[in-house]
């Protein structure tokens, strides 16, 4: 660091410099399972990184980020950055090498090299869980990093993705959390059969999201609040305030008849309009969001 807080004097300006090549590199599969590191691009993703990064290391355990380079205007722009980046090799760079480096055409002036995050099913379980969203053979990375922002964002405790799904950590994937990926657990290469039992020796519920499932999720929401709210206490079909997994498919084909039979429902997010179908990342928000609803219906509600 020089006096003015900057990492280095003088920016790497080479793009063919061999650890511009090295970092570049990541964008691929090969490279990030040998080395058990990723990218993670632009601001937001960078800043949450950093942010877990410190924790960890406040907590004792490993850290997360190992390389930062940023552009000047970068720093310029979100100065926070100087103070996050501390305790890493945190070095300046040029447009053009940050763009070398990167997976886009257009990269936001910042980089950060991260180690895997990968948890265990054993430690997520092991948490006392009361939402996770588990996604079997979702291929495409923008619609996995949008259902895990949606998970996220809905309070949920974990990710699962079964071992057919998509490297949480491609580049594109990771861009899609918008930060996420370092808010809440992920379990990778799971096997979906394993998940259903251990789920269901914990006494966690499992549900399929299905097109074409028996249940309603707006008529379940609605008894469910009847129920609550009224104080009846006539059992409902589901009680969405559970501890739930949701089994959310793949984007074309969505649940093969082996991954709906390991849930307790099938459960249909209804179409009020013309439109054949909710899109992965939709219906996924739907469902997490009615579970978060039920979970936190406050108690003064209930009483």
């Amino acid at each position: 660091m020089n006096d003015t807080g900057r990492p280095q004097d003088f920016p790497l300006s080479n793009p063919r410099a061999d650890r511009v090549r090295d970092v570049a590199k990541l964008a691929g599969r090969p490279a990030r399972l040998k080395r058990g590191q990723f990218l993670a691009e632009g601001p937001q993703a960078v800043r949450e990184a950093l942010k877990l990064h410190r924790q960890r290391l406040a907590d004792g355990a490993p850290g997360l980020v190992t390389e930062v380079f940023a552009s000047v205007a970068c720093l310029d722009r979100f100065p926070e950055f100087e103070e996050l980046s501390e305790g890493t090799n945190a070095r300046l760079a040029t447009d053009e090498v940050l763009a070398a480096m990167a997976d886009t055409v257009n990269p936001q002036g910042i980089i950060a090299v991260c180690r895997f995050l990968d948890a265990t099913l054993e430690e997520v379980l092991d948490a006392g869980p009361r939402l996770i969203a588990v996604l079997c053979q979702v291929r495409d990375p923008g619609n996995a990093g949008t259902v895990l922002r949606a998970a996220d964002s809905a309070g949920a405790d974990a990710v699962v993705l079964t071992g057919s799904s998509v490297d949480i950590y491609n580049p594109k994937a990771v861009r899609s959390t918008a930060g996420s990926l370092f808010h809440l657990p992920v379990v990778l290469g799971a096997d979906v059969n394993d998940v259903a039992a251990a789920c269901r020796a914990r006494g966690i519920g499992i549900l399929a999201a299905d097109g074409y499932g028996s249940l309603n999720l707006d008529a379940l929401q609605d008894e469910n609040a009847r129920r609550r709210l009224t104080g009846d206490g006539a059992p409902s079909e589901y009680d969405l305030e559970n501890p739930t997994a949701w089994l959310f498919g793949n984007e074309a084909q969505g649940l093969s008849p082996e991954e709906l039979d390991l849930a307790d429902h099938r459960v249909a997010v209804p179409v009020y309009g013309a439109a054949e179908s909710l899109n992965l990342g939709t219906a996924a928000t739907v469902c997490l969001y009615a579970s978060a609803r039920s979970q936190h219906l406050p108690a003064a509600l209930t009483a």
